[in-house]
C-alpha cells in the first residue's frame, strides 16, 4: 500500500483523484458498512436539515441560536467557499487540519476494498471528528436529496426539509412529488420531522405518515407572523414574541427560522433554549454567500442561487433594495440547471451580464449563456444601458463589473458556489 498524505491538502488531492471519473453511486450499503465498522455514533441530538434552498441557512441560524444557549455545537455544512475546513465547524469554529487529517485516516483503516467517493469519504470523516468532539447536539446539512444521501446513515432526533423545489432532476426526479419523496427519506419513525415548504407534496405526508414519523407541518403546527419590526413564531406548545428578524437577509428567512424555531421547540426538553438566545441568536447569525450585501460602493450582493426556486428568490430581494442606477451581474452556472428559467427570474433585475466560466467540467459555456442573454436586450437599448460580456473566470468577470459600476449601481454575484467563491477568492487575494 501506498504512504497516505500527511496534509489536508495532499488528501484531498488524492480523494479527487481516485474519484475523477467516478459516478454517483445512489446506494447506501458502501457507506453503512464502513459507518459500522468505524463504530461511528453520537452521544447527543442530532439535527438534520435537507431541502432545495434554505438548507444552509437554518442550519447556521440553529448553531448561532444554540452557541448562544451556551451548548457545544458540531455542524458539517457545506460546500466550502475558500477552505475545505469550512464545512466542518466546533463550537463555532472550523475545525484544524490536523483533526480532519485524523479522521480521514480512520476513515481510510476501516474502508478496506470498500470505494468510496470524495463526498461519501469526507462526510464519514467529519461526521467521525464531531461525534468525537464532546459537543452537545450535532447539526448535519444533507447534500444531494436525502433518502440516499450519506449523512442519512445516521438516524436523526429531528429531521427538516426546508423547501421542495425542481433541481438535480437526474438524481431526483423531475416532479416535486419525486423529490419531496426523497427528501422525506430523512424522517425517522417516532422523530420530529418538520417541513416549512408552504405546499409540501403529498409525497412527503404519505412518507412521514407510513413511518410514522411525528410531522411537523407550516401552518398546522407551527406558523409565524410578523410587521415591520419584529415577527412571532408560534408552535404546538410555544410561542416566541417581539423576535428580532434574522440578520440572513431575503424574503424566505422567516421560512427557514420558523423550522429551526419548531426544531428547538421539539427538543425543549433536552435542550431547553430561552428566549433572549434566541433573540440574540438570529440577530447575530452569519452565513457567506445567501444574500450577502458587502460594505461600500458600489452596493454588492453574493447569493449561491443556482436554481429556479432560488433565483426567484434573489429576484425578489433584489426587487425589494432601494434604488440602483444599474445592475451588473457576474453570472456562471452549471450546465445541468435550468438555465432559461434562472435567465427568465433575473433578467428583468439585471442590465449588464459579465459572464463567467467556471472552474468545473460542468460549467455552462460563457458564449452559449451570452447568446441566451442576447435575446433579452431591451429594444433600442444603447451600449452603455445594456451589455453582454465573456471572462475566463468569475474573478476576471467581477473585476469588469467593479470597473464599470458607478456609486450609484449595484453588483449581484449569482448562479453557483463557484462563481461566489471565485469572487470572494478574487476579493481576498486583492486585498493582499
Amino acid at each position: 500500500m501506498s504512504t497516505l498524505p500527511t496534509t489536508l491538502p495532499d488528501w484531498l488531492a488524492l480523494l479527487e483523484s481516485r474519484h475523477a471519473e467516478t459516478h454517483i453511486d445512489m446506494g447506501l450499503d458502501r457507506v453503512r458498512l464502513v459507518k459500522e465498522r468505524m463504530a461511528l455514533q453520537f452521544d447527543c441530538p442530532v439535527i438534520m436539515v435537507a431541502g432545495t434552498n434554505g438548507k444552509g441557512s437554518t442550519c447556521a441560524m440553529l448553531e448561532s441560536i444554540l452557541l448562544h444557549a451556551g451548548y457545544r455545537v458540531g455542524l458539517y455544512i457545506k460546500p466550502h467557499f475558500l477552505d475545505f475546513n469550512e464545512r466542518a465547524r466546533i463550537n463555532g469554529d472550523m475545525a484544524p487540519d490536523e483533526a480532519l487529517v485524523a479522521s480521514f485516516e480512520v476513515v481510510e483503516a476501516q474502508r478496506g476494498d470498500i470505494d468510496l467517493t470524495y463526498f461519501e469519504f469526507t462526510t464519514l470523516a467529519i461526521m467521525h471528528l464531531i461525534s468525537k468532539a464532546g459537543v452537545d447536539v450535532a447539526i448535519l446539512e444533507v447534500g444531494l436529496g436525502g433518502r440516499l444521501d450519506a449523512v442519512n446513515v445516521v438516524d436523526a432526533d429531528v429531521a427538516i426539509v426546508t423547501s421542495i423545489d425542481i433541481d438535480h432532476q437526474d438524481y431526483l426526479g423531475d416532479t416535486r412529488e419525486q423529490i419531496g419523496f426523497e427528501k422525506a427519506g430523512i424522517f425517522r419513525p417516532g422523530k420530529a420531522a418538520i417541513c416549512s415548504d408552504p405546499l409540501p407534496p403529498q409525497t412527503l405526508i404519505d412518507h412521514a405518515d407510513s413511518i410514522g414519523a411525528d410531522l411537523w407541518l407550516l401552518g398546522r403546527d407551527f406558523n409565524y407572523a410578523g410587521d415591520k419590526q419584529q415577527w412571532a413564531y408560534g408552535g404546538r406548545g410555544q410561542r416566541r414574541n417581539a423576535l428580532a428578524y434574522p440578520a440572513l437577509r431575503g424574503a424566505n428567512q422567516l421560512l427557514n427560522a420558523s423550522a429551526a424555531l419548531a426544531a428547538l421547540e421539539s427538543l425543549r426538553t433536552t435542550l431547553p433554549v430561552g428566549a433572549q438566545e434566541v433573540r440574540t441568536g438570529l440577530a447575530l447569525v452569519e452565513l457567506p454567500g445567501r444574500f450577502q450585501v458587502l460594505a461600500g460602493q458600489p452596493t454588492t450582493v453574493l447569493d449561491v442561487a443556482h436554481n429556479p426556486h432560488a433565483a426567484a428568490t434573489l429576484a425578489q430581494n433584489l426587487g425589494n433594495m432601494g434604488f440602483h442606477r444599474f445592475t451588473y451581474a457576474v453570472f456562471g452556472i452549471m450546465q445541468d440547471k435550468d438555465i432559461d428559467a434562472v435567465i427568465a427570474h433575473m433578467a428583468p433585475h439585471v442590465d449588464h451580464w459579465c459572464v463567467a466560466a467556471l472552474p468545473s467540467p460542468r460549467s455552462a459555456d460563457p458564449a452559449a449563456l451570452a447568446a441566451k442573454l442576447e435575446e433579452k436586450r431591451p429594444a433600442g437599448a444603447k451600449a452603455d444601458e445594456f451589455s453582454v460580456k465573456v471572462f475566463a473566470d468569475p474573478g476576471a468577470a467581477f473585476a469588469d463589473a467593479t470597473k464599470r459600476a458607478g456609486q450609484d449601481d449595484r453588483i449581484v454575484v449569482f448562479g453557483s458556489f463557484y462563481t461566489v467563491a471565485g469572487v470572494m477568492a478574487a476579493r481576498k487575494s486583492s486585498l493582499h
